[in-house]
């Protein structure tokens, strides 16, 4: 029997298990399935008050499973084409429902096709198989259960919050200032970097204090949680405070202090208010921002009052938001740590140091991000000896250079000397882009820039690793 129909009928039993047990909640059901039953946020009719009325968030019982339905959480094409021979199925050619003719049989049929991992990946039926003795199934669902991602990772969850408490019109300024991003739309996790020893060790200390916030909150420890990225652009800062987004399950709020100068944010102070209300509705989750210096920037010029006062604003709900009070992890993030002042630093209670690479991990960036590449002769090391004070992202763009370069003489395998070639390459471009700007040939001077700005992290967002990209930028 195919892997297709596998799939199906696990997704039927699903359905019928958790219609039927009232046990079960939304974390009980694998993140696909949730998506295509969650249901949440405004409706589009309006409530006899004139507004628009809430729908409450979560998922109805009964499940009914069609092959929209079905389609969508299994991603098999024809879901009862898959099932369709099986004696227990059964489908309703009027409202096109896919139901189980016989939850006896089905249950035997799975059951005697799947191992204890798969079933741990489902708690609904890790449940369901665990108390009935018949199946001799030996699966733990309270494992089941923690492995399982919590519905307040899944973007469905996210949205259908934002739409309950947040007006889009009236808070349209506000979330211009916040990018929220679920942990399944990060395509990166710890494992995947390459950080050092000191990255690792400080972020251990942060997921443990995250685990036991209980216990940090009972004997009276509240001055935790309030970390400080800081380094170079493209050494990963933004990378790894979304790769611990993801390991952690956690919503990744991102608060774009930049914008808080555009023109049209009226009420700025408001705005960023509204910006730590959105991480403590989220909570438990990561808030991070960006480009700290600006703040300790905007306190020692002579900008506008009212920008003057948003940052303020800023620096107190920074002081009013806690890991132990409010489940929110602050991340701050600057390229030039030198521009701080003491009222900045003194918000953190963990400096983390994102140096540029040294060989050895430049050598273990190049294993990393060249690992789906077919290169003759590859050796990193001396690849990491040819680019010594090279950033991640720096290296992420050679790598770029190499297989374009080979692309042209229609080739997919890569030397060592295309690598070698491409370095001399982006140095050359990295020199145009440091030139005197008065002085030169003006059409090599344009496309230095442009070329520059790409090899600052400037290129589109590339999910990869560490040191490979980030959107540090350097303004």
């Amino acid at each position: 029997m195919s892997d297709a129909a596998l799939d199906v009928v696990e997704f039927l039993l699903t359905t019928s298990v958790y219609s039927d047990d009232r046990r079960l909640d939304e974390n009980d059901l694998p993140p696909s399935y949730r998506r295509v039953y969650w249901t949440g946020g405004v409706d589009g009719d309006e409530s006899e008050s004139g507004g628009e009325r809430h729908r409450p968030a979560g998922i109805s019982r009964p499940l009914s499973v069609t092959n929209s339905t079905a389609r969508e959480a299994t991603d098999v094409d024809q879901p009862w084409a898959a099932v369709s021979e099986l004696m227990f199925t059964e489908r309703d050619e009027f409202s096109g429902t896919i139901t189980l003719a016989d939850k006896d049989l089905a249950e035997q049929w799975f059951v005697d096709r799947v191992d204890e991992e798969r079933l741990l990946e489902n708690p609904t039926l890790a449940r369901h198989f665990a108390e009935h003795d018949e199946f001799d199934v030996d699966v733990d669902y309270e494992k089941a259960r923690d492995r399982n991602r919590p519905i307040q990772a899944d973007r469905v969850w996210i949205d259908g919050l934002l739409d309950q408490y947040f007006d889009e019109e009236e808070d349209e300024e506000m979330l211009d200032l916040v990018e929220v991003r679920a942990p399944e739309e990060v395509e990166m996790s710890l494992d995947d970097l390459v950080l050092t020893d000191d990255q690792e060790n400080e972020l251990d200390k942060i997921s443990k204090a995250i685990e036991h916030r209980d216990y940090l909150k009972d004997i009276g420890l509240r001055e935790i949680g309030k970390l400080l990225f800081v380094g170079p652009p493209g050494t990963g800062k933004t990378s790894t405070a979304q790769a611990l987004a993801q390991d952690m399950d956690l919503p990744f709020v991102e608060v774009k202090l930049s914008m808080i100068t555009s023109q049209y944010l009226g009420e700025t102070a408001k705005n960023v208010d509204k910006t730590f209300e959105v991480a403590k509705r989220l909570s438990p989750c990561i808030l991070f921002i960006d480009e700290f210096d600006f703040v300790a920037k905007t306190r020692s010029s002579d900008e506008h009052a009212a920008l003057k006062r948003a940052v303020n604003t800023l620096l107190k709900s920074i002081d009013n938001i806690s890991l132990i009070e409010d489940d929110v992890l602050l991340i701050g993030a600057t390229n030039h740590p030198d521009q701080l002042d003491d009222a900045a630093w003194r918000r953190f209670d963990e400096i983390i140091n994102f140096p540029k690479p040294d060989h050895g991990m430049r050598a273990d960036i190049l294993r990393v991000i060249t690992r789906t590449m077919d290169i003759d002769e590859f050796d990193p090391e001396l690849v990491a000896e040819a680019t010594a004070g090279l950033t991640g992202s720096d290296l992420r763009m050679v790598l770029r250079e190499a297989v374009l370069e080979a692309l042209t003489e229609d080739r997919t395998q890569l030397t060592q000397d295309d690598l070698i070639e491409a370095v001399e390459e982006f140095e050359e471009r990295d020199t145009l882009k440091n030139m005197d700007m008065m002085g030169g040939d003006h059409d090599a001077l344009v496309a230095g820039g442009d070329l520059g700005k790409a090899s600052d992290g400037g290129e589109p967002h590339d999910h990869g690793h560490s040191h490979d990209h980030d959107h540090d930028h350097d303004h």
